[in-house]
Protein backbone atom coordinates (compact mmCIF):
# COMPACT_ATOMS: atom_id res chain seq x y z
CA UNK A 1 0.00 0.00 0.00
CA UNK A 2 1.09 3.57 -0.58
CA UNK A 3 0.03 6.58 1.46
CA UNK A 4 0.36 10.30 1.09
CA UNK A 5 3.30 11.44 3.23
CA UNK A 6 1.45 14.44 4.68
CA UNK A 7 -1.49 12.30 5.71
CA UNK A 8 0.86 9.82 7.38
CA UNK A 9 2.68 12.54 9.33
CA UNK A 10 -0.60 14.10 10.42
CA UNK A 11 -1.86 10.68 11.56
CA UNK A 12 1.35 9.94 13.44
CA UNK A 13 1.29 13.32 15.18
CA UNK A 14 -2.29 12.75 16.33
CA UNK A 15 -1.48 9.27 17.59
CA UNK A 16 1.57 10.53 19.45
CA UNK A 17 -0.48 13.22 21.23
CA UNK A 18 -3.13 10.73 22.30
CA UNK A 19 -0.60 8.20 23.59
CA UNK A 20 1.22 10.92 25.50
CA UNK A 21 -2.08 12.00 27.06
CA UNK A 22 -2.82 8.41 28.11
CA UNK A 23 0.56 7.87 29.75
CA UNK A 24 0.51 11.27 31.46
CA UNK A 25 -2.98 10.87 32.97
CA UNK A 26 -2.62 9.69 36.56
CA UNK A 27 -6.11 8.14 36.38
CA UNK A 28 -4.75 5.53 33.97
CA UNK A 29 -2.73 3.98 36.79
CA UNK A 30 -5.90 1.95 37.45
CA UNK A 31 -6.56 -0.72 34.84
CA UNK A 32 -10.26 -0.01 34.33
CA UNK A 33 -9.58 3.68 33.81
CA UNK A 34 -6.72 2.85 31.47
CA UNK A 35 -8.94 0.65 29.31
CA UNK A 36 -11.60 3.38 29.19
CA UNK A 37 -8.95 5.87 28.13
CA UNK A 38 -7.54 3.54 25.47
CA UNK A 39 -10.99 2.97 23.95
CA UNK A 40 -11.78 6.67 23.93
CA UNK A 41 -8.42 7.50 22.36
CA UNK A 42 -8.85 4.78 19.73
CA UNK A 43 -12.17 6.24 18.59
CA UNK A 44 -10.56 9.69 18.35
CA UNK A 45 -7.47 8.37 16.56
CA UNK A 46 -9.10 6.26 13.84
CA UNK A 47 -11.32 8.01 11.32
CA UNK A 48 -14.64 6.25 10.79
CA UNK A 49 -14.87 4.80 14.30
CA UNK A 50 -18.12 5.46 16.15
CA UNK A 51 -17.28 3.26 19.14
CA UNK A 52 -14.79 0.73 20.46
CA UNK A 53 -14.41 -2.26 22.72
CA UNK A 54 -11.83 -4.50 24.33
CA UNK A 55 -12.85 -8.14 24.10
CA UNK A 56 -11.34 -11.12 25.94
CA UNK A 57 -12.10 -14.52 24.48
CA UNK A 58 -10.74 -16.63 27.34
CA UNK A 59 -13.73 -17.58 29.55
CA UNK A 60 -11.40 -17.74 32.57
CA UNK A 61 -10.03 -14.22 32.10
CA UNK A 62 -10.03 -12.20 35.32
CA UNK A 63 -10.68 -8.86 33.63
CA UNK A 64 -14.07 -8.29 31.96
CA UNK A 65 -14.74 -7.00 28.47
CA UNK A 66 -15.30 -3.27 28.15
CA UNK A 67 -16.96 -1.05 25.54
CA UNK A 68 -17.71 2.60 24.92
CA UNK A 69 -21.46 1.98 25.02
CA UNK A 70 -24.03 -0.72 25.73
CA UNK A 71 -24.85 -1.43 22.07
CA UNK A 72 -21.24 -2.27 21.28
CA UNK A 73 -20.97 -4.34 24.46
CA UNK A 74 -24.01 -6.29 23.25
CA UNK A 75 -22.41 -6.91 19.83
CA UNK A 76 -19.26 -8.18 21.52
CA UNK A 77 -21.42 -10.48 23.64
CA UNK A 78 -23.11 -11.82 20.49
CA UNK A 79 -19.73 -12.72 19.00
CA UNK A 80 -18.71 -14.56 22.15
CA UNK A 81 -22.09 -16.33 22.26
CA UNK A 82 -22.14 -17.52 18.63
CA UNK A 83 -18.38 -18.10 18.51
CA UNK A 84 -17.79 -16.03 15.41
CA UNK A 85 -17.00 -12.48 14.39
CA UNK A 86 -14.04 -10.19 13.75
CA UNK A 87 -13.16 -9.80 17.45
CA UNK A 88 -13.00 -13.59 17.89
CA UNK A 89 -10.90 -13.99 14.76
CA UNK A 90 -8.50 -11.18 15.73
CA UNK A 91 -7.97 -12.50 19.25
CA UNK A 92 -7.75 -16.22 18.49
CA UNK A 93 -6.78 -16.62 14.81
CA UNK A 94 -5.49 -13.30 13.48
CA UNK A 95 -3.89 -12.78 10.08
CA UNK A 96 -0.16 -12.07 9.98
CA UNK A 97 -0.66 -8.31 10.36
CA UNK A 98 -2.97 -8.85 13.34
CA UNK A 99 -5.80 -6.76 11.86
CA UNK A 100 -9.19 -8.16 10.79
CA UNK A 101 -11.26 -5.88 8.54
CA UNK A 102 -15.01 -6.16 8.02
CA UNK A 103 -15.78 -3.55 5.37
CA UNK A 104 -19.49 -4.27 4.92
CA UNK A 105 -21.33 -6.69 7.19
CA UNK A 106 -24.48 -6.07 5.18
CA UNK A 107 -22.73 -6.95 1.94
CA UNK A 108 -19.57 -8.82 0.99
CA UNK A 109 -18.55 -9.64 4.56
CA UNK A 110 -21.91 -11.02 5.64
CA UNK A 111 -21.08 -14.62 4.78
CA UNK A 112 -17.80 -14.57 6.77
CA UNK A 113 -19.73 -14.35 10.04
CA UNK A 114 -23.43 -14.65 9.14
CA UNK A 115 -24.84 -15.00 12.66
CA UNK A 116 -22.93 -11.99 13.97
CA UNK A 117 -23.50 -9.94 10.80
CA UNK A 118 -27.27 -10.18 11.17
CA UNK A 119 -27.12 -8.74 14.69
CA UNK A 120 -24.59 -6.08 13.72
CA UNK A 121 -26.58 -4.75 10.77
CA UNK A 122 -29.77 -4.76 12.82
CA UNK A 123 -27.94 -2.65 15.43
CA UNK A 124 -26.79 -0.18 12.78
CA UNK A 125 -23.18 -1.37 12.53
CA UNK A 126 -21.76 -2.06 9.07
CA UNK A 127 -17.97 -1.94 9.54
CA UNK A 128 -15.55 -3.36 12.11
CA UNK A 129 -11.80 -3.25 12.60
CA UNK A 130 -10.44 -5.77 15.10
CA UNK A 131 -6.82 -5.79 16.20
CA UNK A 132 -5.13 -8.46 18.32
CA UNK A 133 -3.65 -7.10 21.54
CA UNK A 134 -2.96 -9.65 24.28
CA UNK A 135 -1.46 -12.97 23.25
CA UNK A 136 -1.09 -14.73 26.61
CA UNK A 137 -3.83 -17.26 27.34
CA UNK A 138 -5.39 -15.37 30.28
CA UNK A 139 -4.96 -11.98 28.60
CA UNK A 140 -5.88 -12.90 25.03
CA UNK A 141 -7.83 -9.96 23.66
CA UNK A 142 -8.72 -7.74 20.72
CA UNK A 143 -9.27 -4.01 20.30
CA UNK A 144 -12.35 -3.46 18.15
CA UNK A 145 -13.51 -0.36 16.33
CA UNK A 146 -17.11 -0.16 15.13
CA UNK A 147 -18.42 2.04 12.31
CA UNK A 148 -22.01 2.74 11.33
CA UNK A 149 -21.17 3.25 7.64
CA UNK A 150 -20.10 0.46 5.32
CA UNK A 151 -16.45 0.83 4.22
CA UNK A 152 -15.99 3.23 7.15
CA UNK A 153 -12.29 2.44 7.52
CA UNK A 154 -10.06 3.36 4.58
CA UNK A 155 -6.42 2.36 4.24
CA UNK A 156 -5.18 5.28 6.34
CA UNK A 157 -7.62 4.38 9.13
CA UNK A 158 -6.37 0.80 9.07
CA UNK A 159 -2.76 1.95 9.38
CA UNK A 160 -3.77 4.28 12.23
CA UNK A 161 -5.39 1.34 14.03
CA UNK A 162 -2.27 -0.78 13.62
CA UNK A 163 -0.02 2.03 14.86
CA UNK A 164 -2.28 2.80 17.80
CA UNK A 165 -2.39 -0.88 18.73
CA UNK A 166 1.33 -1.02 19.56
CA UNK A 167 1.37 1.42 22.54
CA UNK A 168 -2.13 0.28 23.54
CA UNK A 169 -0.95 -3.32 23.78
CA UNK A 170 2.09 -2.31 25.83
CA UNK A 171 0.01 -0.21 28.22
CA UNK A 172 -2.55 -2.97 28.73
CA UNK A 173 0.17 -5.61 29.08
CA UNK A 174 1.71 -3.59 31.90
CA UNK A 175 -1.67 -3.05 33.55
CA UNK A 176 -2.53 -6.76 33.35
CA UNK A 177 0.73 -7.79 34.96
CA UNK A 178 0.42 -5.13 37.63
CA UNK A 179 -3.01 -6.58 38.46
CA UNK A 180 -1.53 -10.09 38.53
CA UNK A 181 1.19 -8.91 40.92
CA UNK A 182 -1.34 -7.19 43.16
CA UNK A 183 -3.49 -10.33 43.17
CA UNK A 184 -0.44 -12.46 44.04
CA UNK A 185 0.48 -10.15 46.91
CA UNK A 186 -3.08 -10.24 48.21
CA UNK A 187 -3.11 -14.04 48.01
CA UNK A 188 0.20 -14.25 49.87
CA UNK A 189 -1.15 -12.01 52.64
CA UNK A 190 -4.30 -14.14 53.00
CA UNK A 191 -2.29 -17.36 53.17
CA UNK A 192 0.02 -15.76 55.74
CA UNK A 193 -2.96 -14.76 57.89
CA UNK A 194 -4.44 -18.25 57.62
CA UNK A 195 -1.12 -19.82 58.64
CA UNK A 196 -1.00 -17.51 61.66
CA UNK A 197 -4.49 -18.58 62.70
CA UNK A 198 -3.54 -22.27 62.51
CA UNK A 199 -0.29 -21.69 64.39
CA UNK A 200 -2.21 -19.93 67.15
CA UNK A 201 -5.08 -22.43 67.20
CA UNK A 202 -3.11 -25.67 67.09
CA UNK A 203 0.33 -24.66 68.34
CA UNK A 204 2.08 -25.93 65.20
CA UNK A 205 5.00 -24.50 63.24
CA UNK A 206 4.50 -22.40 60.14
CA UNK A 207 5.48 -25.20 57.73
CA UNK A 208 3.01 -27.56 59.39
CA UNK A 209 0.28 -24.90 59.19
CA UNK A 210 0.94 -24.45 55.48
CA UNK A 211 0.77 -28.22 54.95
CA UNK A 212 -2.61 -28.22 56.71
CA UNK A 213 -3.88 -25.56 54.32
CA UNK A 214 -2.62 -27.51 51.31
CA UNK A 215 -4.29 -30.71 52.56
CA UNK A 216 -7.57 -28.86 53.15
CA UNK A 217 -7.32 -27.37 49.65
CA UNK A 218 -6.91 -30.80 48.10
CA UNK A 219 -9.65 -32.44 50.17
CA UNK A 220 -12.14 -29.65 49.46
CA UNK A 221 -11.07 -29.31 45.81
CA UNK A 222 -10.63 -25.57 46.35
CA UNK A 223 -7.82 -23.20 45.49
CA UNK A 224 -5.38 -22.68 48.33
CA UNK A 225 -6.13 -18.96 48.49
CA UNK A 226 -9.88 -19.67 48.71
CA UNK A 227 -9.33 -22.00 51.66
CA UNK A 228 -7.21 -19.34 53.33
CA UNK A 229 -9.85 -16.67 52.67
CA UNK A 230 -12.59 -18.87 54.15
CA UNK A 231 -10.54 -19.55 57.28
CA UNK A 232 -9.68 -15.88 57.80
CA UNK A 233 -13.26 -14.73 57.27
CA UNK A 234 -14.66 -17.45 59.56
CA UNK A 235 -12.16 -16.54 62.28
CA UNK A 236 -12.93 -12.82 62.04
CA UNK A 237 -16.67 -13.52 62.17
CA UNK A 238 -16.32 -15.80 65.21
CA UNK A 239 -14.18 -13.29 67.05
CA UNK A 240 -16.66 -10.50 66.39
CA UNK A 241 -19.44 -12.66 67.87
CA UNK A 242 -17.32 -13.52 70.87
CA UNK A 243 -16.25 -9.94 71.56
CA UNK A 244 -17.75 -8.65 74.85
CA UNK A 245 -20.35 -5.95 74.58
CA UNK A 246 -20.23 -2.79 76.66
CA UNK A 247 -23.27 -1.39 78.36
Amino acid sequence: MSFDRDVDLHTLAGLRRRVEALTADRATRHRDDLVTGVLRAAVEAVDGADGASLTRTDPNADAPDRATDDEIAALDAVQISVGQGPCIEAADHPPECGLVVAADLGGADHDRWPDFAEHAVAAGCRSVLSLRLGVEERHRSSLNLYGRRHHAFDATAQVAALLFGVPAALLLHGADHADDLQHALGSRDLIGQAKGILVERFGVHGDHAFAMLVESSQNANMKLVDVARWLVEETVANRSHEAPTTS
